[in-house]
């Protein structure tokens, strides 16, 4: 996949660097040489079929990319087609479509490029022969290209499986897309596996017994507890905004509060500038419970928590600190490195693992702490992220 990206961004240098020759010479092509004219016209056409192409072999962005790769080919006609049907025809004699899935039939099972003799009886159909090459994604294939034109030559054979290894190229950028779409939500709904039973039970039990000494604040709680499992099981968004993502910890936090009493205190400091930043959704909560976990269960005397959000330029910097029974140093590298551990945090290497995919590896978990010492999580956001979005 590595490979794929390279050439990718090979292209759009080459791309950028012949438009700036092309702009740099003012509003006439005359000033570029006929080589630079056919490179720019070559690499136009092929990122104008790249974005349909991301979308996967389904009909209306087949039919997109379709018109801008017999553009590349210069064919009378072209075909797309998946394992199942033709899923788009650009130029003439689609009454040929109908056999278009016969000749892909071969080029399926061996998963070579082939040239087949159409003999069209008609005398004035310029569709005469098909080069079909294979489509593949991760070695297998997963669809064909199919160049039509009235005589074969070795030069339509070698241009059609090019461009075919091509658009192959992003299919698997598209198939790339998915996974990465499927691991999130694989990884929100691991995420949400975690929220304690014991919590639930717990939070229940806390409210029951305010039903007949505090009817009021009993109902407070239950809607906190509602909106609070509404918000964690909501089934829309990776990202949410970072106010969002507090009010579902302060709905949390009151819950427990219900739960150990004046035991646990709680000081939050948000700057209000921060409020709109977009975060991965489920990142920070699962931090304070597990603060309240450190900071609270096999603790005698009252535990505290701090939250901060701060303001910091281009950046939002949250603190998340307990000063409870800390973590095991060793146990923690261990979760963090994707080794499941939980007696080093609920979530902790999932949410970090999300965090250096959506902003890089300079956005991981920062944690400190010691045994007996307490823990502090920092976590930093770009307050602006090109195609996030709540």
């Amino acid at each position: 996949m590595t490979g794929l990206l390279t050439v990718g961004a090979i292209l759009l240098v080459g791309a950028a660097i012949v438009f700036v020759l092309w702009r740099g010479s003012g509003p006439r092509q005359d000033f570029l040489t006929e080589a630079q004219r056919i490179t720019f016209e070559t690499l136009h056409t092929a990122w104008s079929a790249a974005p349909p192409l991301r979308a996967g072999l389904v009909p209306e962005a087949a039919k997109k990319s379709a018109r801008h790769l017999r553009t590349l080919l210069d064919t009378p006609a072209l075909a797309l087609t998946d394992e199942a049907e033709v899923v788009a025809w650009e130029g003439v004699g689609e009454h040929h479509s109908a056999d278009a899935m016969r000749l892909a039939q071969e080029v399926f099972s061996t998963g070579r490029t082939r040239a087949f003799d159409i003999g069209c009886t008609l005398p004035d159909c310029p569709v005469q022969i098909a080069v079909v090459a294979p489509l593949t994604v991760e070695g297998h294939v997963v669809g064909v290209l199919a160049a039509y034109s009235r005589e074969a030559s070795a030069g339509l054979v070698r241009a059609t499986n090019e461009v075919a290894r091509w658009a192959s190229g992003q299919l698997e950028l598209a198939e790339l897309d998915r996974s990465r779409t499927r691991l999130v939500e694989a990884e929100v709904r691991a995420l949400r596996a975690q929220i304690s039973p014991h919590f639930i039970y717990n939070s229940l039990s806390a409210i029951a017994s305010y039903v007949r000494t505090n009817p009021e604040r009993a109902r407070t709680l239950l809607l906190d507890f509602a909106d609070f499992t509404r918000y964690s099981f909501r089934r829309h968004g990776d990202f949410t905004t970072l106010a969002e993502e507090l009010k579902s910890i302060d709905q949390y936090l009151a819950l427990e509060r219900a739960r150990f009493g004046e035991r646990l205190t709680v000081t939050l400091q948000i700057a209000p500038e921060v409020l709109s930043v977009t975060v991965p959704f489920l990142c920070l909560q699962p931090l304070v419970e597990n603060a309240v976990r450190h900071g609270m269960e096999g603790k005698v005397e009252p535990g505290h928590i701090q939250i901060l959000a701060a303001d910091a330029g281009a950046e939002a910097h949250i603190t998340i600190e307990d000063d409870g029974i800390g973590m095991d140093p060793e146990a923690l590298r261990r979760t963090l490195a994707g080794q499941v551990d939980e007696t080093a945090g609920i979530g902790l290497g999932n949410i970090d693992e999300r965090l250096r995919r959506f902003y890089g590896d300079d956005y991981g978990l920062v944690v400190e702490t010691a045994q007996g010492l307490g823990t502090k999580i920092s976590v930093r956001f770009p307050k602006y992220q090109h195609g996030l979005h709540p």
